[in-house]
């Protein structure tokens, strides 16, 4: 297992852009990664998340062509670029990682391990 820290987070206005960072405490290498996101009363829910090959990379649809996800395995650090943001997208945003397996990487029983959180509002 690895720690993961989540930084910048923040107020921003309807239209503008925000990048998140990951920061892992272990190497990310053979690992999946991937970004989530809650809102009060409701599960977490799918962002983004990228193959250990780094080549392969899944979105919501929700965010799909407006966020996009990276990795820098020598850095160990996951990053969630995002644009042209709404007020929809106000929520806590949670890195997570995980090792292969079975479990669909869309969902959330997929990662063992997950940040502590950052808080995004998109507001006017």
């Amino acid at each position: 297992q690895v720690q993961l820290v989540e930084s910048g987070g923040g107020l921003v206005q309807p239209g503008g852009s925000l990048r998140l960072s990951c920061v892992a405490s272990g190497t990310l290498r053979m690992r999946k990664v991937a970004w989530f996101r809650q809102v009060p009363e409701k599960e977490r829910e799918f962002v983004a998340a990228q193959w250990w090959d780094r080549d392969t990379k899944v979105y919501a649809d929700s965010v799909k062509g407006r966020f996009a996800i990276s990795r820098d395995d020598a850095r160990s650090t996951v990053y969630l670029q995002m644009n042209s943001l709404e007020p929809e997208d106000t929520a806590v945003y949670y890195c997570a990682s995980g090792l292969i397996s079975t479990v669909s990487i869309w969902s959330a029983r997929a990662y063992t391990d997950w940040g502590q959180g950052t808080r995004v509002t998109v507001s006017s």
